[in-house]
Order: C-alpha cells, then sequence, then structure tokens
C-alpha cells in the first residue's frame, strides 16, 4: 500500500470508529502524523485526497474538518467523475442504470403513498399534452428521479441522479431519431406506475429492466 493511501486508511479508520465523529475536527497536523506513524507530507496529500471526495473540509486559518458525510455531498464528487467521462461510456452508463433503476422501481412497490403516486401520474399527464422531445426528455429525468427519491434511500437517489446527466443527449438522439420514442415512453411508464400503484414489487423491477434496456439496445444499434 503506498503511504498515502495508508494515510487515506488511517483517517477513514478513525471516521469509521467513531473517534472522528460529522463535524469533528482533525488532530493537528503534527499529533496525526505522529500518531499514524507517517510523515506530514504524505498526511497532506491523503487529506487532498479526502477533501476532494468531500469527506474532510480544509478551513484556512481554522483546521481540517469531518464533512456532514451526507450522501448529496459525498455524491458530488462521484458525478463530477460521472460528467468527465467520454461518450463510449454512456453504454456502461446505461448498463447500470439498468440495475439500479429496477431495483429503485422494485424498493419504491413497497413504500409508495397515494401522494407518491399521484405525482408520478400528474408526470405523465403533462408531458402526454406536449410531446415536444425536450419536454420528454425533461418529464423522463423527473419521473426516474421521483421514484428513486419515493425509496426514501438517499444513497441510491445520488447514484441514479449522478447518472443522470451523461445520458441526456442519448434520450434527446433517440426521442429525434427513433419512430414513436415518446409514445412508447410513456405507455411504459404508466405500466411502470400501475405496477407500484398495485404494490408489485416483481412486476415493477421487471418493467424498469424493460423499459432502460430498450433504450440501451437502441443507443447499441445506433452507435455500431
Amino acid at each position: 500500500m503506498a503511504v498515502t493511501d495508508e494515510a487515506i486508511a488511517g483517517i477513514k479508520d478513525m471516521i469509521v470508529s467513531g473517534r472522528l465523529a460529522p463535524g469533528d475536527r482533525l488532530p493537528p497536523e503534527k499529533e496525526l502524523s505522529e500518531e499514524l506513524g507517517l510523515s506530514r507530507s504524505s498526511l497532506r496529500e491523503a487529506v487532498k485526497a479526502l477533501a476532494v471526495i468531500r469527506v474532510l473540509d480544509v478551513r484556512r486559518g481554522d483546521g481540517t474538518y469531518v464533512t456532514s458525510l451526507e450522501p448529496n455531498l459525498l455524491l458530488e464528487a462521484m458525478s463530477f467523475v460521472v460528467d468527465l467521462h467520454r461518450d463510449d461510456s454512456v453504454l456502461e452508463i446505461f448498463a447500470v442504470r439498468r440495475i439500479l433503476e429496477p431495483a429503485a422501481a422494485e424498493a419504491a412497490a413497497h413504500v409508495a403513498t397515494v401522494d407518491d403516486l399521484d405525482a408520478l401520474d400528474g408526470l405523465i399527464d403533462d408531458v402526454v399534452s406536449e410531446p415536444d422531445i425536450d419536454v420528454l426528455v425533461a418529464h423522463d429525468l423527473a419521473f426516474h428521479a421521483r421514484i428513486a427519491t419515493t425509496t426514501g434511500n438517499s444513497y441510491l437517489a445520488g447514484l441514479l441522479d449522478s447518472m443522470s446527466g451523461p445520458t441526456v443527449r442519448a434520450r434527446v438522439w433517440r426521442g429525434i431519431t427513433e419512430a414513436g420514442a415518446t409514445n412508447r415512453t410513456i405507455d411504459e411508464h404508466r405500466a411502470i406506475v400501475g405496477a407500484l400503484r398495485r404494490g408489485d414489487a416483481p412486476l415493477a423491477h421487471a418493467l424498469a429492466v424493460a423499459h432502460v434496456a430498450g433504450i440501451e439496445q437502441w443507443l447499441k444499434g445506433a452507435t455500431a
């Protein structure tokens, strides 16, 4: 293990063990480096790395603190990395969505309230009356985000949100070039909501797999 990695692991262990809690200030650099048995330069590199991924907050003239460790904060770093991916990585992102979106739909089927379901129906109704491509894509993003939020799992919702941006271009492209894409999307969304309303988790999972896989397969053909 590289020396910097050892320093990162040491700080992580302090957080995981509870010795350092969200909002706590790290011990002075000299004291911490001696405790970890590492050089101060290695410790500084570790702190920089953990600050990038929002685990630590370096405050000039004040010290270094553990952040709130809230999911949205930590996932900002992941979103940044995903946005840097090249276009040929979009298929890989869809492959991950094919795993996570059905999991979100399945989980939502167990906990969705009437208000959640009515909100999803409302999103569908809004786009049916105005089937513009930009409106459709905005609807698609909002629809999947609402299902993810409904699960109550902020990490899952954050992961899915971090992957939405890089797939927008593919969604627009499909809407423009594939006949019937708008109606197909709306029909598939209605079917998913129907399964959620019945509390049929396996069906919601299966419908979400088919929905995301359909876009994935279209993209594979379009980029072949």
